[in-house]
């Protein structure tokens, strides 16, 4: 992670790094209201950051973070119906966003039942429909990512780059890779990157990989999606377990 400043958080299990990005959440989204009025966030799914939104659901979280300021997003979404066990977004509703008063108009999910290109389309409207003074798009404030085995984040997967993720804000997938479901929508590394904050969430020793390569290199942007992550103006913070964690420092720094 050549000429970016990261943080490395190793903690014992998932509830810990679960905490502790809520406590981050908390602090950087108190910090956005007091400066700005506006918290955009923008959310993952998985099954790792689970445990992290039924934290939100409840007190101190439920009733202390600022949410009826808060704009949320998602990074990428299956090409699936709300309803659908599979949806990013129907999984943050269902796990916590049903039990915090945040308005439904600052509820901005992918629809996910559109045809993928449709719906990517529809989506980067939105995004710059949100646009203000720093740029074409929102600044988002924070922006939480997980990590594959294979090293991919949010739905950007190995294999060539293409020419639409250079210039994009969101693409769609529709490639087959893998056992992965091949229609799904994504941000790009040129929205994601212009986040004050990114924050990966890393559980289980078979990420460990992945995360060194993340971490150390070297690089190799198609084998290692996760490497086209670099903030060009904003701080990541990597909260793993002991498990994945296995070979990076205990609140080590970087500047690389």
């Amino acid at each position: 992670m050549d000429q970016q400043k990261y943080e490395v958080i190793v903690l014992p299990d998932l509830q810990a790094i679960s905490q502790a990005a809520a406590e981050r959440l908390s602090q950087i989204a108190l910090d956005a209201v007091s400066k700005r009025g506006v918290f955009h966030l923008v959310l993952s799914g998985g099954r790792t950051p689970e445990t992290l939104y039924r934290l939100l659901s409840i007190p101190p979280f439920s009733s202390s973070l600022p949410w009826p300021q808060t704009q949320v997003y998602w990074g990428d979404e299956r090409s699936v119906s709300l309803n659908s066990a599979e949806s990013n977004s129907g999984q943050a509703w269902r796990t916590f966003l049903k039990d915090v008063p945040v308005p439904e108009d600052n509820i901005h999910r992918i629809s996910g039942e559109l045809e993928p290109r449709l719906a990517a389309e529809e989506y980067c409207d939105l995004l710059k429909s949100f646009s203000g003074q720093e740029g074409e798009w929102p600044r988002f404030d924070l922006i939480f990512l997980g990590l594959g085995d294979d090293g991919h984040t949010a739905s950007l997967f190995p294999g060539p780059i293409r020419q639409e993720e250079k210039n994009s804000l969101v693409m769609a997938v529709t490639a087959d890779y893998g056992d992965r479901p091949p229609s799904r929508i994504t941000m790009t590394p040129l929205a994601i990157n212009s986040a004050r904050n990114i924050i990966f969430l890393v559980s289980g020793s078979r990420k460990a990989a992945a995360l060194d390569a993340a971490l150390n290199g070297p690089t190799d942007l198609e084998k290692w999606p996760v490497q086209r992550i670099r903030p060009e103006n904003g701080r990541t913070v990597w909260l793993v377990d002991q498990d994945a964690g296995q070979d990076a420092g205990q609140d080590a720094w970087a500047n690389l």
